[in-house]
């Protein structure tokens, strides 16, 4: 067997394998006479059956055999030869083969870059974090109480206004045509909490118990449902019940429905709720600015089929984000400006994915089964009732078991670079928390910041 390199550019490799006829007439030789071992034909004691006879009846299977474990083996040879680190699957072309004559097939490849080093101790962040006040306590309790709001009709019958809930039938029609999804009976809505369409509620402001109106309103140009979108209906409601809020004390009764022991105990609860949403989104913050420091400050060649793959991905989720929300985000681009952004938003995802690899497999830091067994097992969760069979569907899906392996690893590589890294502590307000990085048009497209900030 002969390999030959045929062209080095770049990180692109192409050989040239030859497997001589001689060779491949030896492999066929001896898996004949293995199979002649074990195959029975009549008129033949075991082990007795004639090679020539095995050969006619078997010979096109085991060529076919022996010649894809011959590029198997030649493709394994030209890469372990020359101490590559493919990035993908070879593609394998086979340019001569005749029965009798040599085997020519060459194989082209991509290989891994190697990545730069990289000082992680020379890496300045800032970690961002705000303080919980009262005044942020005070609006979850508001939004608790008026979750636990209950209604009941006035004591002297009035017309309805902002904050009563209306219980009404209703029918709308487009064009006089009755549509899906526009007919209910005994509907209960709170006027001015903006769930039905724009100008639905503010035509029942004012309206009592018994009365009939219609309304006409226009659907929004982003409406879900595309057939609706943009279209002018009309409805016929009835009003059946017309009821007013009843005063919501924020005490420990309330905090004893929520069951809690008493208003502190709930104040000490949405307080560490809060803690651990404005964690969550400074860890978020803190990531973003370590990839974003990566991918500005260590700029290397990667592998053109891995960016392909990472793009096709990417470009089929906005297609799919298109089609569900029944608009276009080019924004006015075009698709060739389009696919030229995402392009280099899939090249950065590659570029940071081989560097945290690499400094994750330097570290010899990994994924523990405790902590695979942890995500599964939060996986489940999710899915009362149904643990069971979402610990079963992981355990027999490898690939599974993968996709959830993999934002873990990338974690434990982030938080072991965050360790080395001199992080400087910074608090601030909380809009300033909250706010986009992108923001400030300094960060990458805002698209890069989807799948955790990559």
């Amino acid at each position: 067997m002969q390999v030959t390199e045929l062209s080095a550019d770049g990180l692109k490799r192409e050989f040239k394998v030859v497997v001589q006829a001689d060779e491949i007439e030896d492999r066929v030789t001896r898996r004949l006479d293995e199979l002649r071992q074990k195959i029975r034909m009549p008129g033949f004691r075991p082990g007795k059956v004639p090679v020539a006879l095995l050969r006619k009846q078997y010979g096109r299977s085991v060529m076919g055999e022996v010649l894809e474990q011959a590029v198997n083996q030649g493709s394994q040879k030209a890469i372990s030869e020359h101490e590559l680190r493919p990035a993908l699957q070879p593609k394998i072309e086979v340019t001569s083969f005749d029965e009798g004559a040599d085997l020519e097939f060459t194989m082209a490849l991509e290989v891994l870059p190697k990545v730069p080093p990289i000082d992680l101790k020379a890496i300045e962040l800032t970690r961002l974090s705000a303080e919980v006040d009262e005044a942020a306590i005070g609006k979850a309790l508001d939004n608790l109480a008026r979750r636990a709001q209950e209604f009941a009709p006035p004591e002297t019958p009035r017309p309805s206004q902002e904050g009563d809930r209306v219980t009404i039938d209703f029918e709308g029609t487009i064009d006089g045509t009755p549509f899906e999804g526009g007919k209910a009976e005994d509907f209960p809505l709170v006027l001015g909490g903006g769930f039905m369409i724009p100008g639905f509620e503010s035509q029942l402001i004012g309206a009592a118990k018994g009365d009939e109106r219609t309304l006409e309103v226009t659907f929004p140009d982003d409406f879900p449902k595309a057939e609706l979108a943009g279209k002018a209906a009309r409805f016929a409601v009835t009003v059946k019940e017309v009821e007013e809020p009843k005063p919501v004390a924020i005490d420990d009764d309330l905090a004893k429905g929520q069951g809690f022991e008493d208003l502190a105990a709930l104040k000490a609860a949405i307080r560490a709720s809060i803690e651990r949403e404005y964690g969550q989104i400074a860890r978020m913050r803190l990531k973003r600015a370590l990839l974003d420091h990566l991918a500005e400050h260590h700029q290397f060649p990667v592998p053109a089929g891995m960016v392909d793959l990472e793009f096709e991905a990417i470009w089929k989720q906005l297609q799919e984000e298109r089609q569900r929300a029944g608009e276009d985000p080019a924004e006015g681009k075009s698709e060739d400006e389009l696919r030229e952004e995402y392009r280099a938003i899939a090249e950065r995802r590659v570029r940071l994915g081989l560097i945290l690899s690499d400094i994750g497999q330097s570290n010899e830091l990994k994924v523990e089964q405790n902590e695979l067994n942890a995500a599964v097992m939060a996986q489940a969760r999710r899915y009362p009732g149904q643990e069971q069979k979402v610990v079963e569907f992981f355990r027999s899906n490898p690939q599974a078991i993968e996709q959830l392996r993999a934002p873990l690893y990338e974690d434990k590589v982030v938080d072991f670079v965050v360790q080395m890294a001199t992080v400087t502590e910074q608090t601030v307000q909380v809009e300033e928390l909250m706010r986009d990085p992108d923001d400030d048009g300094a960060a990458a497209p805002t698209a890069a910041s989807q799948a955790e900030e990559r």
